[in-house]
């Protein structure tokens, strides 16, 4: 049963797959720009990779499947990536970037971990609705938002901790 299921998220995720690539070719030759192996090792990897990833981290994965990647081949990509609107860049408090596949008519908002930087995803409809509320009481015509609660996660969150190892955590955020 488990191999079925596997194989169904398989054929899934290779449907994804060709259906953002079929985009992102036809995005890059709009653009008059090179539809190239990398990239497409890039996307197809971004894919299955399914989670939050930086940059740098993304070359050094890619540069054990193929070694004739380069660092800028992989920024480049991944701001064309976003540019299409196949790629989400998100910042969680960090001096760099990460990345994410965006799924069709999938929303979602994060919790970060300022401790061990875990990134936790949710997706509450009354959280939805009530922005929405705010947008409507406001007049105001939201195209855009991103939701981030930074704190410490219950794995890095100690018994021991006390309110003052909490203030001197909350107080390295607003450095």
């Amino acid at each position: 049963m488990a191999l079925g299921a596997m194989t169904t998220k398989s054929k899934i995720r290779q449907e994804e797959f060709s259906q953002l690539w079929l985009k992102f070719q036809a995005f890059l030759k709009a653009q008059d720009l090179k539809v190239t192996e990398q990239r497409r090792l890039l996307l197809h990897f971004l894919v299955y990779w399914n989670q939050h990833i930086d940059a740098d981290d993304l070359y050094l994965r890619l540069k054990n499947k193929d070694q004739s990647i380069s660092r800028g081949t992989v920024y480049r990509t991944l701001d064309l990536l976003v540019q299409c609107g196949l790629v989400r860049k998100s910042s969680f408090g960090q001096d760099h970037a990460n990345y994410e596949i965006v799924h069709q008519n999938e929303h979602h908002d994060h919790l970060i971990c300022i401790e061990c930087k875990k990134v936790i995803e949710f997706y509450r409809a009354d959280l939805e609705k009530l922005q929405d509320s705010i947008c409507h009481h406001y007049k105001f015509i939201p195209m855009h938002h991103s939701h981030q609660i930074f704190g410490i996660c219950v794995d890095c969150r100690s018994v021991e901790s006390t309110q003052s190892d909490l203030s001197k955590k909350i107080s390295r955020l607003k450095a």
